[in-house]
């Protein structure tokens, strides 16, 4: 299975308009760790994907790319 978490994230930005500092701001996560993230640096945290899945209002199977809905 391939992992698409960053591309799943920028995804998600885009619909939302949201620059990596807007982000950041609205999760309470540094902008360098959510610029690692889509610069395959690092993966988030299970704690930072429930924050994202939160956020966006989806699952973390859609971030982490094992569900495509």
């Amino acid at each position: 299975m391939k992992i698409v978490v960053a591309e799943r994230i920028k995804e998600l930005m885009q619909e939302e308009g949201l620059t990596q500092s807007a982000l950041a701001s609205k999760i309470g996560i540094k902008q360098n760790t959510i610029s690692a993230w889509l610069l395959h640096k690092k993966e988030p945290s299970i704690r930072s994907l429930w924050l994202l899945a939160d956020y966006f209002d989806t699952s973390v199977d859609y971030i982490i790319g094992r569900k495509d809905f």
